[in-house]
C-alpha cells in the first residue's frame, strides 16, 4: 500500500496511491474530520484497518485530481533522527573512518515539506548540499528493540532529500542540527510504501540530479547499518512513536566532497529518486 497527503500546505488530507498512478480520497475511512496519518493513525494499527477498509470501499472511494499538490505522506511526527555517515562511498568522499557505531543528529520537523515544493534558501546561507536518502516511518511504540524485532516495528518507507547548510552545520559550532533544519529542509514522498511493497531493501537503487546532472547514483547495498539494526540502535537512546522518521544516511555525491565544492544557488532545479519510492523535484528559490 502506499499513502499519500494532497492539499495546500497545513491543510493536507490522506489518501492512497493505486498502482495504475491514480489517487484516492480516503475520507471515507474514518467518521474524525482531523484523521490523518500522524501518531494516532499508525498507533492505532491503522494500517491494518485501512487495508480492510480498502477491499470493501476503495472502487467507489473518490479520485483526486492529479494537479492537487502531493504534501509529504505522514503528518507532523515527534521527531526527525538522521544517520550521519552511513554510507561506505559517502564516508570515503568524506576522508572519514567508518563509524563503529552509528553517527545520530536530529532534523526539526518543521523543515518538513512535500516532495515538490520549493527549497526556500535560508538567509545567510552560502552553501546548501543534497542528500537522498531513505527514510524509515515507525509504526508502534519502540524503546529497546532488538534487532529481531525492529522490522515489527517500522510503518514504511518514505523518499527524503536531507538538504544541509555547510557553513552553518560546520563551521558554526554546536551540534549538526542548526545546518540540517531550516524551513524546506526535508521534502518527503511522493509517497510511504508500506513494507510489503519493499521487499528487498538491500539492493534499492537511488539517485539525485542537480539541473539534469548526475550528483548521486548508489544504492542501499552501500548501508553500513541496515534499517533493523538503526531501528534497534535508536531505541536503545530514546523512545521511538508512532509515525516517528529515521533517516538512514545519504551515499557518495554530496556538493561537499566534489573538487571544489559545488553548492545550490537560487534557480537550481533538483530531482531525486529511490526505486520503488518514487521521485521528488525541488526548485531553488530565495527566502521570504
Amino acid at each position: 500500500m502506499k499513502l499519500i497527503r494532497f492539499g495546500d500546505p497545513g491543510k493536507e488530507r490522506p489518501g492512497i496511491l493505486l498502482n495504475d498512478g491514480a489517487r484516492v480520497d480516503i475520507a471515507g475511512f474514518s467518521s474524525d474530520p482531523s484523521f490523518d496519518h500522524n501518531e494516532e493513525f499508525f498507533a492505532s494499527d491503522g494500517l491494518t484497518r485501512l487495508r480492510a477498509w480498502a477491499v470493501d470501499h476503495l472502487h467507489t472511494a473518490p479520485r483526486v485530481q492529479p494537479a492537487l499538490r502531493l504534501g509529504p505522506p505522514v503528518s507532523r511526527p515527534s521527531k526527525i533522527v538522521c544517520i550521519g555517515l552511513n554510507f561506505r562511498d559517502h564516508a570515503a568522499e568524506s576522508k572519514m573512518e567508518i563509524p563503529k557505531e552509528p553517527v545520530i543528529f536530529f532534523k526539526a520537523t518543521t523543515a518538513i515539506v512535500g516532495p515538490n515544493d520549493s527549497l526556500v534558501m535560508p538567509r545567510g546561507a552560502t552553501k546548501v548540499d543534497w542528500e537522498v536518502e531513505l527514510a524509515v516511518v515507525i509504526s508502534r511504540k519502540a524503546s529497546y528493540v532488538s534487532r529481531e524485532e525492529a522490522l515489527n516495528c517500522v510503518a514504511g518507507y518514505v523518499l527524503h532529500n536531507d538538504y544541509s547548510e555547510r557553513n552553518f552545520q560546520l563551521e558554526r559550532g554546536g551540534q549538526w542540527a542548526k545546518g540540517k533544519s531550516a524551513d524546506t529542509f526535508a521534502p518527503l514522498g511522493p509517497f510511504l510504501a508500506t513494507p510489503d511493497e519493499l521487499p528487498d531493501l538491500n539492493r534499492l537503487k537511488m539517485w539525485l540530479k542537480v539541473n539534469g546532472e548526475f550528483r548521486q547514483n548508489s544504492s542501499t547495498a552501500q548501508m553500513i547499518f541496515g534499517v533493523a539494526e538503526l531501528v534497534s540502535y535508536v531505541s536503545q537512546f530514546m523512545t521511538l512513536l508512532p509515525g516517528d522518521v529515521i533517516s538512514t544516511g545519504t551515499p557518495h555525491g554530496v556538493g561537499l566532497g566534489m573538487k571544489p565544492p559545488q553548492y545550490l544557488k537560487v534557480g537550481d532545479v533538483v530531482e531525486l529518486g529511490i526505486e520503488g519510492l518514487g521521485e521528488s523535484r525541488q526548485r531553488v528559490v530565495e527566502s521570504v
